[in-house]
């Protein structure tokens, strides 16, 4: 199986030659220890990949000699966005990892009462940072050819404002939620929220403006699961449901 590598600008449908990002190159021949000549595959995030070569050319120089897009697709038929309270920093960077592993179109991080985590300032944009690398790497790993959007962080005010009309789901360990396979199927590319709480749960506040602002409440078995399990269980599960057979 050739190495997978996602090239940071456009690439052109007929592919051609591209000299590779020191970055990139370092990957793939020190760490990695690719050779000249070998195969690789390019994705610059809008679909499609890109088969090909690697060359060096000489220093430390490398290029890809890649054939045209091949216009294969690894998505859900549906979008999930998956909207994660924030956790700490360790189920964060495993929450983004997964969650791209199993297809959410997105991530938006919010700030709830009861996270942990509390980002500001040059700390925040660091770690939002990090956490669009960790989804790049998936991708790179999994297949995806799209990578999903690490949004902004903001509030679940703005978030809930922003959202009024769609279709939202908010995991919720709560006697009047309904499990996922009750929920009407996903229509082709129809996007859904999945709203999931920190460590601590959703504060009694804030279910209460969820469901006042229509969330559905949604169970995903007998069982509680931790912050850092709900949003890959629910994907894993629509998945297989709707989605990927």
């Amino acid at each position: 199986m050739s190495a997978r590598f996602h090239f940071p600008q456009p690439l052109p449908d007929a592919g051609g030659i591209h000299l590779l990002p020191e970055a990139l190159a370092h990957h793939a021949v020190h760490t990695l220890r690719m050779k000249d000549g070998q195969p690789i595959v390019l994705f610059d995030g809008a679909g499609g990949d890109f088969s090909g070569t690697l060359a060096h050319t000489g220093a430390n120089l490398w290029q890809a000699k890649l054939q045209a897009r091949t216009p294969v697709e690894r998505e859900l038929p549906f979008q999930i966005v998956v909207v994660q309270a924030l956790a700490s920093a360790d189920k964060m960077d495993w929450i983004v990892r997964k969650c791209t592993e199993l297809g959410a179109a997105a991530i938006v991080p919010v700030r709830a009462q009861r996270s942990v985590l509390r980002l500001e300032g040059v700390r925040r944009e660091k770690r939002l940072a990090h956490w669009r690398q960790i989804a790049i790497a998936a991708c790179e790993q999994c297949g995806r050819n799209r990578v999903p959007e690490i949004a902004p962080l903001t509030t679940l005010d703005e978030f809930l404002a922003a959202h009024a009309e769609a279709r939202k789901w908010i995991c919720a360990p709560e006697e009047n939620s309904e499990r996922l396979s009750r929920q009407a199927a996903p229509a082709p590319g129809e996007t859904i929220y999945l709203l999931v709480g920190p460590e601590g749960g959703w504060s009694p506040d804030e279910y209460t403006q969820c469901r006042h602002m229509h969330c559905q409440p949604i169970g995903l078995g007998a069982r509680i699961l931790r912050t850092e399990t709900a949003a890959i269980a629910a994907l894993a599960a629509a998945a297989a449901l709707w989605g990927d057979s």
